[in-house]
């Protein structure tokens, strides 16, 4: 009963949103500076992109949360990434190494990767972002067993590894292997309606961006901040959001790392191509 009450106040919801009766509310004109150092908010979008503009999520959220993202001393996100500096230099496996057994200081040696993942990986023939190229460290380098989804350190070390990226414009390569197809089977899927409540991704943050759905600003949903804080669950990896996402619309939620998830991944970073890697951003 609870559910079938939810989803009925979703629909109404989302379809006032989409009927144009929902209030409109223009992203705000503040410039994004964490510790001192601008971020691009603001980019132009790349050619075939749906918007001229992209925009970060920062500004779209009330000033309070806006505040928190700009002071990595107040910012709660910044203890996971503490975490996972701790994870990095700790030793596990049966080669007896560390993160830092191979890659050193993170400060130089990942510096600009997370701004350029999801990356064509040929052993596997598929496209991986950080939190896959970290088990297969793990897995291949370490002697370690891979994280389960979310589990263990995987969300703490992927935000301390893209953390080191804070500032870098998102670019990913389309050219390597088969990610132009992947991207196209992403695009594929933002557009496609499921679930109960027959909404996609563009429903919400193209076609209803900038729009209010009950006390939710819609932005552009772009994911250049994540693993992220947000202030109603804590810390959140990308594709727990993809699949909370898909969840609220009453359709099949995919597995996490699913082929279906990793596409949606490439086309949505695409997406935010000229953004500046905020993570650990700080969200609703």
């Amino acid at each position: 009963m609870k559910v079938s009450i939810l989803a009925t106040t979703l629909a109404v919801a989302l379809g006032s949103v989409c009927l144009g009766t929902a209030a409109n509310a223009d992203p705000v004109d503040e410039a994004l500076v964490i510790d001192g150092k601008p971020m691009i908010s603001r980019a132009k979008a790349p050619e075939g992109h749906p918007f001229d503009e992209v925009l970060s999520g920062w500004l779209f959220r009330e000033p309070e949360t806006r505040a928190l993202e700009i002071d990595s001393i107040e910012n709660p996100g910044m203890l996971a990434v503490e975490e996972g500096e701790t994870i990095w230099n700790t030793v596990e496996g049966t080669a007896g190494k560390s993160c830092a057994s191979c890659h050193g200081d993170a400060a130089q040696s990942m510096a600009g990767v997370g701004a350029k993942y999801p990356k064509w990986d040929a052993d596997s023939k598929r496209p991986i972002d950080i939190e896959l190229m970290i088990n297969k460290c793990r897995s291949e380098k370490m002697g370690a067993e891979p994280y389960a989804f979310d589990k263990g350190g995987q969300v703490p070390l992927t935000a301390y590894v893209k953390y080191q990226s804070q500032g870098e414009p998102v670019s990913i390569d389309l050219s390597q292997g088969e990610m132009q197809q992947w991207w196209d089977k992403g695009k594929e899927l933002y557009y496609t309606r499921t679930g109960q409540l027959n909404l996609s991704c563009a429903s919400c943050h193209e076609v209803s961006m900038g729009k209010h759905i009950r006390a939710d600003h819609l932005s552009q949903g772009q994911i250049n901040g994540f693993p992220l804080y947000r202030l109603k669950s804590g810390m959140t990896s990308v594709q727990n959001r993809f699949r909370g996402c898909i969840r609220d619309t009453r359709a099949e939620v995919p597995k996490a790392f699913s082929d279906e998830l990793m596409a949606l991944e490439v086309y949505v970073t695409w997406r935010g191509t000229g953004l500046s890697v905020e993570t650990p951003a700080v969200r609703q």
